[in-house]
């Protein structure tokens, strides 16, 4: 009885550790499919799907140099989408354009870098057209998730990451959010 029940305990650890495995190699490998369908973007591809049946496509890439960091970021902030890298919340500007642009990710994938910014950081996104917008990070707050202030399109330009929080909490979602608020560079134009 007790074999039976240790092997029970090795295949359910097994799977387990398989299943997190799992998730962190499809969202690596993920965005270097994202990062082909890019290239196809700024070629000129309105919807260039980084795999035939996906239901997103890259609306920008997004870089932290400081943390070296170069990600692509996909058109909606679904669940689905979300599982591949992070994703531009419908009804925000689209990133690097004039608005208010939110981007949301995975505390414990894509986003895990949040953490590391402090402000005066630079980030970078580049558009469709190849054009390049710079940001500073103005600073970072814990809010819940109800609020829902950094969705307001009230006229200004400013861009919005958006996690999960706290970093290390071992249960998926809850209430709170870890958003990161960076404003782009004055008198610097799109280049």
């Amino acid at each position: 009885m007790r074999k039976f029940l240790l092997a029970g305990l090795l295949l359910a650890s097994t799977l387990s550790f398989g299943q997190g495995v799992w998730i962190h190699a499809k969202a690596l490998l993920a965005q270097y499919l994202i990062a082909d369908a890019w290239q196809q973007r700024l070629q000129g591809v309105e919807k260039a799907r980084p795999w035939p049946w996906a239901d997103t496509w890259p609306v920008a890439r997004l870089e932290a140099p400081a943390l070296g960091i170069r990600q692509y970021v996909l058109a909606g902030a679904t669940g689905r989408t979300l599982a591949f890298g992070p994703g531009q919340v419908s009804g925000s500007a689209i990133p690097g354009y004039e608005g208010n642009s939110v981007i949301s990710g995975h505390r414990d994938t894509h986003f895990r870098w949040l953490r590391g910014l402090k402000a005066g950081d630079e980030l970078r996104l580049q558009r469709p057209d190849g054009r390049l917008r710079r940001y500073r990070v103005q600073g970072t707050a814990v809010v819940d998730e109800q609020d829902t202030r950094i969705l307001r399109q009230d006229g200004r330009t400013v861009l919005h990451l958006v996690t999960c929080y706290p970093f290390d909490a071992l249960v998926p979602g809850g209430p709170l959010r870890y958003v990161v608020t960076a404003a782009p560079v004055v008198g610097e134009q799109v280049f």
